[in-house]
């Protein structure tokens, strides 16, 4: 039995293209990867449902690596898609050799995102990966050259589709046929994407160059306030946000919380003693003391705690710093 690896994100594109594969009588082996900017989770729920084996491997390192200067650039936010897609297909045709599997599949639609999945950019993915002659789409495959499997008679093309474009009637009358009816709708689900995330991770990677994951979490949570090159501060927005906040700090870090009313959690990564003044007045600002009062602040640092009587920061002053 010719066995394959599927490139598996779990969404309906994904599923279809495994379905298709399977019903070959080709053993599948999913996988999917996590970074601080995408989980597992959909992927995860997909492969249960439609019952296929799948494999979750973090590539926090190499990504990053890749993300700090992408060979064809950003998107429309800080998303790399075309280096991220090969990097992603090099670590797939990696497990394709370990497993000794026959080739690759991937959902991908020929013309269902413009920039990134035109033929030349799909063939441009493909080639840099260093496994050209592996990649099967399933879903557009008859719009495009055979591969290596293909030639050798490992599928049979004429079960493969041709599907193109950005509507999705080809994949939902599929799906009926398939009995596939619990799929996720269409969403990217990567945090490069975000415009506000984007501006945190451009700001993040202009002011500072040894970094660590930790770094790259804490941009998910809060509000952030760039005081200085040498200074950012985050406040919580919400009990959740406090509470994702808390489990990232180290004893390094400042950590603030009011005194006397409800309030955020605030936190200067790597803080020093020169920044106590403004997380306080921040703290102040965003808690529910009323205005234009003075409040105590409790701030703690390497197990050192003290507190701070100061007022809220003023709207301007937040306007300015938020990033």
């Amino acid at each position: 039995m010719a066995k394959a690896i599927a490139l598996f994100s779990g969404g309906l594109d994904s599923i279809l293209a495994a379905e298709l594969i399977r019903r070959q009588n080709i053993e599948l082996l999913c996988v999917t990867f996590t970074t601080p900017f995408f989980n597992a989770q959909k992927a995860l729920a997909a492969s249960r449902r439609i019952n296929l084996p799948l494999e979750i491997r973090d590539i926090t390192s190499e990504h990053l690596n890749m993300l700090k200067s992408p060979r064809y650039g950003y998107g429309r936010n800080m998303n790399p898609c075309i280096d991220c897609h090969t990097l992603m297909l090099n670590i797939a045709g990696r497990i394709m050799e370990e497993t000794s599997s026959d080739f690759m599949i991937t959902g991908e639609v020929l013309g269902q995102r413009p920039m990134s999945q035109n033929k030349q950019s799909l063939y441009v993915v493909a080639k840099n990966s260093g496994y050209h002659d592996y990649i099967l789409r399933p879903l557009s495959a008859r719009l495009l050259d055979p591969i290596k499997a293909e030639r050798e008679n490992f599928i049979d093309r004429s079960q493969l589709l041709s599907v193109q474009g950005r509507g999705r009637k080809d994949q939902i009358r599929l799906a009926a046929e398939f009995g596939v009816k619990d799929y996720a709708p269409p969403s990217g689900g990567c945090l490069l994407t975000d415009p506000v995330f984007s501006r945190r991770l451009r700001d993040l990677l202009s002011h500072h160059q040894d970094l660590d994951v930790r770094d790259y979490e804490l941009l998910k949570y809060g509000r952030h306030f760039r005081i200085h090159d040498h200074c950012k501060i985050i406040v919580g927005r919400n009990n959740a946000d406090n509470e994702a906040l808390r489990k990232l700090a180290t004893s390094n870090d400042l950590i603030l919380t009011m005194a006397s009313f409800p309030g955020p959690l605030v936190l200067v990564p790597y803080g020093n003693d020169d920044n106590k003044k403004i997380a306080s007045a921040l703290c102040i600002r965003y808690s529910d003391a009323p205005d234009n009062i003075k409040a105590n602040v409790l701030c703690r640092r390497n197990n050192v705690s003290e507190t701070i009587l100061s007022v809220g920061a003023a709207k301007e002053d937040c306007a300015k710093w938020i990033i």
